[in-house]
């Protein structure tokens, strides 16, 4: 009996030693693994160009969570006003990166409401066109954008600096396949006169070496009225303009009544501001773009 005794004592006493160690095990893996979220870093971007040039510059890094402040369906942020949710995501975050230029209207509220938070400017040091800062449309400045991007994120984070330099100059040498397709389409496109109907085009045609005979700039709150249509009819045919850009979700319109009515060809040019998360998604509709023009003006 003694014997059975000890040995239940014995055994109640390693299962206790166990439950000991086990829970001091789950605590001090609770405890690192607290430690480690605190460490992460939260990064958001204000909209989807900046997203997506985020998404590749982060691209495999640990302990980075990336969020988009508006959905990608809400285009260009112009007039964007920022929600009570928008400012406490805003609030929890550690970078914001943002466009510059004007883009983001609202940057100031921002800078007076988290003080704390780290704000990178892609578009810092780019030239820009005068009143308009889409710049994304330009692959060139948008080259610039991802340095710039990777370089503040290197600040805030500098033990992940080596990853984002990485990560950014793989990307580039992707938009860089599109830039030397630009470069070759100039023997179709450049001195040739084109008609707008999104000022987002001006970085495009810019690239190209295209002149700009009429910008039209539409979007969800432009109502067009006669006189401009009017305008817009005089300079395709007093240019002799062959080729028309226009966005195919708010210059459709217009862009059907000049293919009614006119000689020219119109081409609908994504602005590169909707889509899904991928990270390609900027590379694959800039190349969509890109062919389109080219056939556009190859047949010209």
């Amino acid at each position: 009996m003694k014997k059975r005794h000890k040995g239940l004592f014995v055994s109640a006493l390693l299962a206790a030693i166990f439950v000991v160690a086990f829970g001091c095990t789950f605590f001090i893996y609770q405890k690192q693994e607290k430690n480690a979220k605190a460490e992460d870093l939260t990064v958001v971007t204000s909209f989807y160009p900046m997203y997506i040039a985020a998404l590749n510059v982060c691209d495999g890094v640990e302990g980075i969570h990336l969020e988009n402040l508006s959905e990608p369906q809400t285009g260009c942020l112009h007039d964007y006003q920022l929600t009570p949710e928008d400012m406490k995501l805003l609030q929890t975050a550690d970078v914001f990166i943002v466009n510059g230029g004007g883009i983001e209207n609202f940057l100031t509220d921002v800078a007076k409401a988290c003080p704390n938070l780290t704000i990178i400017n892609a578009s810092q040091g780019l030239d820009l066109i005068e009143d308009n800062a889409h710049a994304w449309m330009s692959v060139a400045l948008h080259e610039k954008q991802v340095d710039n991007i990777a370089e503040g994120l290197a600040a805030a984070d500098a033990d992940h600096s080596k990853a984002y330099a990485k990560n950014a100059k793989a990307y580039q040498k992707k938009l860089q396949a599109l830039e030397k397709q630009e470069e070759e389409m100039t023997q179709y496109t450049k001195g040739r006169s084109v008609v707008l109907f999104q000022e987002a085009y001006e970085y495009l045609t810019r690239d190209l070496g295209l002149e700009v005979s009429y910008v039209l700039d539409l979007d969800e709150e432009r109502q067009v009225s006669a006189g401009e249509v009017s305008d817009v009819m005089s300079a395709i045919a007093g240019d002799r303009i062959r080729v028309v850009f226009a966005d195919d979700v708010y210059g459709k319109e217009m862009g059907d009544m000049v293919e009614a009515e006119t000689a020219a060809n119109t081409v609908y040019v994504e602005t590169l501001v909707r889509g899904d998360y991928d990270k390609d998604s900027y590379i694959e509709h800039m190349q969509e773009n890109l062919d389109a023009i080219q056939m556009a003006f190859a047949a010209r």
